[in-house]
Parts: C-alpha cells; sequence; structure tokens
C-alpha cells in the first residue's frame, strides 16, 4: 500500500513538469491516490498536454479562482471527471503583476495589488469553500508559500500577498477544523519553476540560498516540497493544522 491509497486529490497549478504541482500530482500518484488537475484559460491545453506526462493521464478541470461560476461550477465538474468525492486539495496558485514586484514596492498601486492579493491569497480560501461539498469524510487542503516573515528582496507586494495567504491558511484552519478539514503550508525554498522565473531579480533570491541552508539546496529539485505536500496529503498528520512545514534546507532557522 502507498501512503496515499485510495485518496482522491485535487491538484491546481500543473503548468509544466517542471512545477511542484506536477511533482506532487505524479507523487501522489505513485502513491496510490487518484488525482484530478484543473486550469483555465490559454493555459488549459497545456495543462491538459503535461497531465499525459504523469504515470496516468489526470482529467483536467476547468477554474479559475477568480471567476464565481468557475467557483460554483467546481463540485459537479470534479463529479463528472468521475470522482465523487475529495480526500485532499492542493493549492499552487500565485500571480502579481510585475509592477508590483522587482523593486516596485513603493510605487506599487491598489488595482495591481489587488489582484496578487486576490489570485494568491484570497483564492485559497475561494478553493477550499468551492471543494467543500466534495470533502464529505474531512481531508486536507495543502498549500505552497514562501516565508513570508521577511523582506525579500524583489518579492515585494507578492511578499504581502503571501503573508495574507499564510493568515487566511490558519482562519481556514480554525473554521474548517470541526468539518475534519485540516489546512497546512509548505514553505518552500526557491525553485526555478517558471512563476518563478517571472519574478523580476528572483536570481537575487537563490544566489546565495544553497550557502545559507546547513543542508544545502538545489533550485532546481521540486521533488523535496512535493514530498512534503504528499505528506500533508496523508493520514500521517491527523492532528496537524494551521501549520507552516519549512522545506528550504533550514534557511528559516538561520541568522545572517
Amino acid at each position: 500500500m502507498g501512503l496515499l491509497t485510495g485518496k482522491k486529490l485535487l491538484v491546481t497549478g500543473v503548468l509544466t513538469d517542471g512545477s511542484i504541482a506536477f511533482h506532487v500530482a505524479r507523487l501522489a500518484q505513485e502513491e496510490g491516490a487518484q488525482v484530478v488537475l484543473t486550469s483555465f484559460g490559454r493555459q488549459f491545453r497545456l495543462t491538459q498536454v503535461i497531465a499525459r506526462r504523469l504515470p496516468v493521464e489526470a482529467p483536467v478541470v476547468q477554474l479559475d479562482v477568480t471567476d464565481a461560476d468557475d467557483l460554483a461550477a467546481l463540485a459537479d465538474r470534479v463529479r463528472e471527471a468521475g470522482v465523487d468525492r475529495l480526500d485532499g486539495v492542493v493549492h499552487s496558485i500565485g500571480f502579481a503583476p510585475q509592477s508590483v514586484m522587482g523593486g516596485n514596492f513603493l510605487a506599487g498601486e491598489w488595482a495591481d495589488v489587488s489582484t496578487a492579493l486576490e489570485v494568491s491569497a484570497y483564492s485559497l480560501k475561494s478553493l477550499a469553500v468551492a471543494a467543500q461539498p466534495l470533502l464529505t469524510e474531512g481531508g486536507s487542503v495543502v498549500g505552497l508559500t514562501f516565508d513570508a516573515k521577511f523582506a525579500w528582496p524583489v518579492y515585494d507586494w507578492m511578499g504581502v500577498a503571501k503573508a495574507a495567504f499564510e493568515s487566511t491558511a490558519r482562519y481556514l484552519a480554525r473554521d474548517l477544523g470541526p468539518s475534519g478539514v485540516r489546512v497546512n503550508l509548505v514553505s518552500a525554498g526557491p525553485i526555478r519553476t517558471t512563476a518563478a522565473k517571472s519574478i523580476p531579480g528572483f536570481e537575487t533570491m537563490e544566489s546565495r540560498w544553497s550557502d545559507r541552508a546547513p543542508l544545502g539546496w538545489d533550485v532546481t529539485d521540486p521533488e523535496p516540497a512535493a514530498r512534503a505536500v504528499a505528506a500533508l496529503l496523508s493520514d500521517w498528520f491527523p492532528a496537524t493544522t494551521g501549520e507552516i512545514v519549512h522545506v528550504d534546507g533550514g534557511v528559516h532557522a538561520m541568522g545572517q
């Protein structure tokens, strides 16, 4: 038996086979889970192509987390994909206009900041509520963050969005706990994903990470973070919620 045998999981954010979300989906299948992916817009066909690279091709359902109609239809679309319930949901969604990153903190305007907050933070609540009708036996919601305790170079308003994201997870843990739903986050070190490459000056964050990490750090390897997500989706953390698990080589615990 695998770690996730019999689990039915919804995974967002699979855009390339180098993303953390892709490796979560792959590991989940290898550990016995049934996986459904989400995508939307021009990315939808790309996600369908990447889904064929999984051990078992996963169905892809339409979901724009900023679209009320998509959110309302999520449960029905998952059922139409052949999945009658969910045991876990993975939030791997984040976006901020480049105008509010890369050293533009003071110049950031609300229209762009609000986009970052809606897509990267509020969407955790939106996704959890949309999936709640399928979480009939409790389950696990796991999101991916980048340690929001610090003001990182170039991260700017995305860093603020991640702080809101982490706070949202704690409130969700409070309100979904009575239904048996756990909500936890994995705070990964910098991974050279498509999303990371879109951050102006991202290399300034990743350049010294390995030197500061007691365990070292490989910016090209999403597997350690993906394994932590898979573990939190499993039954091995039955009494853990509202937690942030750092998978960053230990940098979060070090001084300068």
